[in-house]
């Protein structure tokens, strides 16, 4: 059988297997790219202030919409809305990363794949 057990033959079943693997590779790479491409069209909203700043970004990160409730409007505290502003985005962005993540993890099984997106 030679110094290395159960490596005998003409490596055929190892060819295929690794056909096999390359196939499955393939297959959950398109289903990610699927997923992810709807994932980006799906939108998250976020509040801040009890609902005086609220923001709707999509799955890419991208704000779409960004709406300021008039009367958070006040010329003598600019500071204190665009901390709402700051907070409302922020949290959008959080649930972006988030939505993407669950929808990878679905096709991943919960592999964690450094980079993939």
């Amino acid at each position: 059988m030679g110094k290395y057990k159960g490596f005998s033959g003409s490596g055929m079943n190892t060819n295929k297997n690794m056909n096999n693997v390359i196939k499955q590779a393939q297959k959950m790479q398109e289903e990610m790219e699927r997923v992810q491409a709807e994932l980006e069209e799906k939108t998250v909203d976020a509040t801040s202030g009890g609902g005086a700043v609220s923001v709707t970004a999509n799955g890419k990160k991208e704000i779409v919409s960004l709406k300021i409730n008039p009367e958070a409007v006040d010329p003598d505290d600019v500071e204190t809305l665009e901390d709402l502003v700051m907070v409302a985005i922020n949290d959008a962005i959080k649930q972006a990363d988030e939505m993407m993540a669950e929808g990878m993890s679905a096709v991943t099984g919960g592999l964690n794949i450094p980079g993939l997106f």
